[in-house]
């Protein structure tokens, strides 16, 4: 059994595949600035990645994460009228590495140094529109999910 994810910019998707088989669909968020590769870009990069760690296991849902650190806090809408310009990071995080050199590895283009992840978000912002500041947003319960169902190393291919 071999998993593995598929993310399309453009339909707003991500797929979980077992072998060549669809075991799940979830709708997502990627960037508001569209794919690109550069840091500073804020946009959701393209190719093959891979799961480098999982972050949040065990943690209640809608954990707040800065740095990948859970700050103590559980994400209310009161907490977020009190902090509107926040980029919240809540329940899970599957940090992504690239695996292709001069696309999405390395240099300024590395997706690992620009902290892209698969990680939860307040559900109201899953609209099914990119708005991400370049990372895969997924609702909580959705996120949770995805989490207990991959590991280290899973395959994850991104495109437009």
């Amino acid at each position: 059994m071999t998993l593995h994810l598929d993310v399309s910019i453009a339909s707003q998707q991500l797929i979980l595949f077992e072998d060549e088989q669809v075991i799940k669909r979830y709708p997502i968020s990627t960037a508001k600035n569209g794919p690109g590769q550069l840091k500073g870009s804020e946009c959701t990069p393209t190719g093959w990645h891979r799961i480098r760690v999982k972050i949040g296991a065990g943690a209640p849902i809608n954990s707040v994460f800065i740095g990948r650190r859970q700050t103590g806090e559980i994400y209310t809408s009161q907490l977020a009228a009190q902090q509107p310009a926040r980029d919240w990071i809540l329940s899970r995080i599957l940090w992504l590495s690239g695996l292709e050199p001069g696309h999405n590895r390395y240099g300024n283009v590395d997706s690992c140094w620009r902290y892209i992840y698969i990680h939860g978000c307040p559900d109201e912002l899953m609209c099914g529109v990119p708005a991400s500041h370049g990372c895969i947003r997924m609702a909580n319960a959705d996120v949770i999910e995805l989490f207990d169902a991959v590991q280290p190393g899973c395959k994850v291919m991104i495109h437009a």
